[in-house]
């Protein structure tokens, strides 16, 4: 793949793996290395450039992907979205793909070089992956530069997709490395890759040219489970056991804002035993003031970038305007009077607040009040 990387070399750490039976390395490749014979290379999976945008097809794509199976390789899939559409990008790589569903990992390949929809959030790739999944039933990897998995917050994203990530310690070449340089810095809502990629100066036998070289943290029954739609539904079927979805308020009715649980009774349904939570925030969103929601967001309640504009909706703009100071607004003062079993939680989460905002605001007035101590009818500022 080709696009910007960043290249990070203080603070070193390396991706461990206590057992080393459970990675495997490969290759991935797209029309720069056109007629590359895979019969050479040492690999134990290639990855192949599929399609771009709404209507390229990778120059070698089915003779590169084709090989590769012939060869008994672990066989990967990916699409480079040009920010065209959406639905329409997912619906072109569908058909592209349809020889090798079921038997290859697919991928969306998620960089800034040529992407018109790169930088503004995760809607567009999350519409992507789902729409994939939708039509297809597997559920495919996401693919970006380590530095990105920490540019948004990905957890809608993460909670069922898995991560292909890229991260160079340098520019030297360099053969399979089993515990490739990453740095410290995590990888935003994923724990871990499944794919790493550490280097576009790979040097393998039977090619003499630069590779991007990977390791996966899987074996071939874990690929093969990932391809045929397997991977990734545990997290689905506990929740339909449970009959209700797991995470946060805010990520659930971020889930109903971008479709993913349906309307009416579906959602009902969709939501179990977390509905009524989900859909009196909602409901808050639609019906309370201005100002109010604005307070709410800058106290962190309604999350940030792609995440915020979706929970607000229609609201958003004229939200953002108060907190970018282009509204009406002074502050409002708000009270609330303690009643019997109240608790600062408890007050702290329906006004949006928190327990430490709560006490500083009300610490000379009631000098005795602390986190866990309150008294029926103390009249707090909240």
């Amino acid at each position: 793949m080709h696009g910007l990387r960043i290249i990070l070399k203080p603070d070193i750490e390396r991706i461990e793996r206590e057992d080393n039976n459970m990675s495997m390395n490969g290759i991935d490749v797209s029309g720069w290395q056109k007629g590359i014979d895979l019969s050479k290379i040492d690999c134990d999976f290639v990855i192949v450039k599929a399609t771009q945008g709404t209507g390229f097809t990778s120059a070698d794509y089915e003779r590169q992907a084709k090989q590769a199976k012939s060869l008994g390789k672990k066989l990967g899939i990916y699409h480079y979205a040009n920010g065209s559409g959406a639905k329409e990008e997912a619906e072109f790589f569908v058909s592209k793909a349809k020889p090798y569903l079921k038997e290859a990992i697919l991928v969306l390949d998620w960089e800034k070089d040529q992407n018109s929809k790169f930088g503004t959030g995760i809607e567009y790739p999350l519409a992507w992956l789902n729409r994939v999944y939708e039509l297809t039933g597997a559920r495919p990897l996401i693919y970006m530069s380590k530095s990105v998995t920490r540019q948004h917050d990905w957890a809608a994203v993460a909670k069922y997709y898995g991560l292909w990530v890229a991260q160079y310690a340098n520019n030297n070449q360099t053969g399979y490395q089993s515990s490739p340089w990453t740095d410290k810095n995590g990888y935003g809502a994923w724990s871990s890759p499944a794919i790493f990629q550490y280097s576009s100066h790979g040097r393998l036998s039977g090619y003499n040219a630069d590779l991007d070289i990977n390791i996966a943290y899987m074996d071939a029954a874990a690929w093969d489970k990932y391809a045929a739609g397997e991977a990734g539904e545990k997290q689905e079927e506990k929740e339909q056991q449970n009959g209700t979805p797991t995470g946060t308020t805010l990520e659930l009715v971020y889930g109903v804002m971008t479709k993913q649980y349906g309307d009416g009774d579906a959602r009902k349904v969709a939501l179990g035993s977390r509905y009524d939570e989900v859909q009196n925030m909602i409901n808050h969103i639609c019906s309370a003031s201005a100002a109010t929601l604005a307070e709410e967001t800058k106290a962190g309640k309604y999350g940030n970038g792609s995440i915020r504009k979706a929970v607000l909706g229609d609201r958003y703009n004229e939200v953002q305007k108060i907190i970018n100071g282009g509204g009406a607004t002074k502050k409002q003062s708000r009270s609330y009077t303690v009643k019997k079993n109240d608790n600062l939680t408890k007050i702290a989460k329906t006004y949006g607040t928190t327990v430490n905002t709560i006490v500083q605001k009300n610490k000379k007035k009631y000098p005795k009040i602390t986190a866990n101590f309150i008294c029926v009818g103390w009249v707090l500022e909240v």
